[in-house]
């Protein structure tokens, strides 16, 4: 996985991490006001993005959807942290970003105790209502923490669940120095899952190289990667499931200033989510971190024609 998951841990506040700015980002600042034909009201729609591929690839899908639909769309991606991108949702220099459920409601309630999809998209509507933002339906689509093993000690060690790791230990652990202390890192493991016997091996790379190399030959038996990481697919690796939801859900879901909600607008990114997976950000940041290197704009545009969008 690329440094570009410093990034994304960033953008929520219940792991700590610099904001890491990416080649490509816009020149300028992309939080201005905006004084182009996309700062309006009605149909005028102005996406923003965080500052990693990710998001990007997913405020392409929103935008060139939106533009299908007849909708006056704009863009300003590559913005940085929820410290910058709520206050521009609501001083309207952007109306529409992608988000993560979990993360989001963080933002708002650090102390929050909801953990399954259904929970958190529960307590999202009133948590963002403040700010006069709104979501609408959260995609099936994930980018979170996951508890990651080799598929060869999967099938050796009959590990399917982050409780079956009780079976393995003691063993050492590969994840970013937070996890140490984290809820739903080392403490968490412990007490959810009474599975304590752990080395811990802190990797700078939040779930990147480092971190799946050291998992792929045994320097560590166990690793924290995310969900949607290319390599996962490409290295054979194994998501343990997390029955006893430990870790929060983060599924995308679409945030915007209440100012431009309307039924046409909620029914076109309903679509989007409906038919976008885990499955589909892994192949899409492939694409676009991978050998290819397609840029997001290609990326979206397929997808949505694969999608029958």
């Amino acid at each position: 996985m690329s440094i570009f998951k410093k990034g994304r841990i960033a953008v929520g506040v219940i792991a700590v991490g610099a904001v890491v700015a990416l080649a490509g980002c816009s020149q300028g600042d992309p939080t201005a006001p905006d004084t182009g034909s996309g700062g309006g009201s009605g149909d005028a729609i102005v996406v923003g993005s965080f500052a990693f591929p990710e998001s990007e690839i997913l405020g392409q899908i929103y935008a060139q959807e939106l533009k299908a639909k007849g909708f006056d769309v704009s863009t300003k991606f590559n913005i940085g942290p929820r410290q910058q991108t709520i206050p521009a949702l609501q001083d309207g220099s952007i109306n529409l970003i992608p988000e993560y459920n979990g993360n989001l409601l963080a933002y708002y309630k650090t102390d929050f105790t909801e953990r399954t999809t259904k929970d958190v998209d529960a307590a999202l509507g009133d948590a963002v209502a403040k700010d006069k933002l709104t979501v609408y339906k959260s995609a099936p689509a994930e980018d979170k923490d996951a508890y990651v093993v080799t598929s060869d000690f999967a099938k050796k060690n009959d590990l399917k669940a982050i409780g079956d790791l009780s079976k393995v230990q003691p063993f050492s652990l590969g994840a970013n120095p937070q996890f140490a202390t984290l809820g739903y890192g080392i403490p968490g493991l412990a007490s959810t899952y009474k599975v304590s016997q752990v080395t811990f091996v802190p990797y700078e790379d939040f779930g990147g190289p480092d971190t799946v190399k050291a998992l792929t030959d045994n320097t560590v038996q166990v690793a924290d990667i995310y969900t949607t990481s290319p390599d996962l697919k490409a290295k054979d690796l194994v998501v343990l499931d997390d029955p006893e939801n430990l870790i929060a859900a983060q599924n995308i879901v679409p945030l915007l200033s209440k100012k431009i909600a309307s039924d046409k607008l909620e029914k076109t990114l309903d679509a989007i989510s409906a038919k976008l997976t885990t499955d589909d950000l892994i192949d899409l940041r492939n694409r676009v971190e991978g050998d290819e290197k397609a840029s997001a704009e290609t990326a979206a545009k397929d997808w949505l024609k694969k999608a029958g969008l």
